[in-house]
């Protein structure tokens, strides 16, 4: 076999995103939860970046600027003319505002009273925040401190409290916890751990599966002298049967009459089936409409977005002015213009974001109507491409433009996602969203007669 080495020449067309482009496209995609910390990163690592308050324009901000921060920095100019009236009128506002050992120079300087009738509003916020909730990781550690046992198996023990999830369960095989710890941890040891952990409060924490986890907490209620033997037998062999409501077939198997079947069975529904939810708490999602909607009273639609969500941002005039001047060295020039641009490429993705998101949402509510008149049962079909030829951008961009987003209508908060499903055509001809058609479903089943 002979190897050369050969050079040819090929045309090919290639199309290559550009850093600026993929950070267009991941400002559009970010939800604004996620755009806030973005931009709070650009703020802390870009010098030139600056935010502006709510209500503040840049003129009147670079006013400010100009203006002396503090009339303690001003020097004391002494002037014979008046006697050092200025100074003495300066200091005595200082002895005013923190006391008589200002002017002794006994004591620090004290932060000036809150006036009566005003309120600390850093004093509030610490007031008004909620107290940490205790982990049921914790809860379980407190207990396990006070278990007897060799160390070896209280070791063991606290690297099984560590995979109990949320809702009180181990969903990890024995094996699977002895390989994930460091060391590992021998087998034996954890079997006899799990045990233990069983005990712990609340009832049934540590269980494998619902059977286990019910079974713990019948086990409790016998050892209180309670008659669950029946109980006890239908979560051991019958689970299923229970879920399918084959009620028959367990009576047949276990000799019972259907009553009691009933009967046990509805003293098993009282069990807790997530016994780690009772301590701790779950905190919601907090979730912030991207955009908002609503109908005027001349049927129009409104759309806007909300300003307090995303931070107004602009370049710093300070900058700007320190690039240009010439005696601003070449290296401190290069540093502030790439800045300079990083700067104004983000401001113009998150206006490009902005605008995107707009026009998106007022052509779906152009088609969805129907919606916020008469609810989800009034959705129609609407394809992604259908909203992306109207808006002249690609089914990718529209795809981005509502990943993780949120719009507030008259009818509630819902994910922009949503307004986008196929569908089908009804009796009359009119075309009707999946998921009107699951609503209607919904509604005839809630309607029916469940005793039968």
């Amino acid at each position: 076999m002979r190897l050369e080495a050969s050079q040819q020449l090929r045309l090919a067309q290639q199309m290559k995103l550009s850093p600026r482009m993929i950070q267009a496209m991941e400002i559009l995609q970010l939800p604004i939860m996620a755009l806030q910390e973005r931009i709070e990163q650009e703020l802390q690592s870009n010098p030139v970046l600056e935010q502006r308050e709510p209500g503040v324009d840049d003129e009147t901000s670079q006013v400010e600027q100009d203006q002396p921060t503090d009339r303690g920095e001003q020097d004391m100019v002494v002037n014979d003319d008046n006697d050092h009236r200025e100074d003495f009128e300066r200091l005595a506002e200082f002895t005013e505002e923190y006391g008589s050992e200002f002017a002794t120079g006994d004591a620090p300087l004290r932060p000036r009273p809150t006036p009566a009738g005003e309120r600390d509003r850093k004093l509030d916020a610490m007031a008004n925040a909620p107290a940490p909730s205790q982990s049921l990781g914790d809860y379980l550690l407190e207990q396990w401190v006070f278990v007897e046992a060799e160390e070896p198996i209280i070791n063991a023990g606290k690297e099984i409290i560590a995979f109990i999830d949320d809702d009180g369960y181990l969903r990890m095989t024995l094996e699977q916890v002895s390989q994930s710890a460091e060391p590992p941890v021998d087998i034996a040891l954890l079997t006899e751990a799990i045990k233990l952990v069983q005990t712990l409060e609340p009832v049934g924490i540590g269980a494998r599966d619902l059977r286990e986890c019910l079974l713990l907490q019948l086990t409790v209620e016998a050892s209180a002298g309670v008659d669950v033997s029946l109980e006890t037998n239908l979560v051991a062999n019958f689970l299923h049967d229970i879920e399918m409501n084959h009620l028959p077939r367990i009576a047949q198997k276990t000799g019972k009459s259907i009553q009691q079947i009933k009967d046990a069975i509805e003293n098993i529904s009282h069990l807790n089936p997530r016994p780690g939810l009772l301590i701790g708490e779950r905190n919601s999602p907090v979730i912030r409409p991207d955009v908002m909607i609503d109908v005027n009273d001349n049927g129009d639609l409104l759309i806007w977005m909300p300003d307090g969500n995303a931070p107004q941002l602009y370049v710093s005039r300070t900058y700007q002015q320190l690039v240009r001047d010439r005696q601003t060295d070449k290296q401190t020039k290069q540093f502030i213009r790439r800045n300079l641009r990083n700067a104004q490429w983000l401001i113009s993705a998150i206006e490009q974001r902005r605008e995107t998101v707009r026009r998106v949402t007022g052509e779906v509510f152009a088609v969805q109507r129907g919606f916020l008149e008469n609810g989800q049962e009034s959705l129609k079909p609407l394809p992604m491409s259908d909203i992306a030829a109207k808006v002249g951008v690609h089914v990718a961009t529209v795809s981005r433009a509502v990943a993780g987003k949120y719009v507030q209508t008259p009818r509630g908060i819902f994910p922009l996602r949503m307004f986008f499903s196929g569908g089908t055509t009804n009796a009359e001809g009119q075309d009707v969203a999946w998921d009107a058609v699951k609503l209607k479903l919904k509604e005839i089943v809630d309607s029916e007669d469940k005793s039968k």
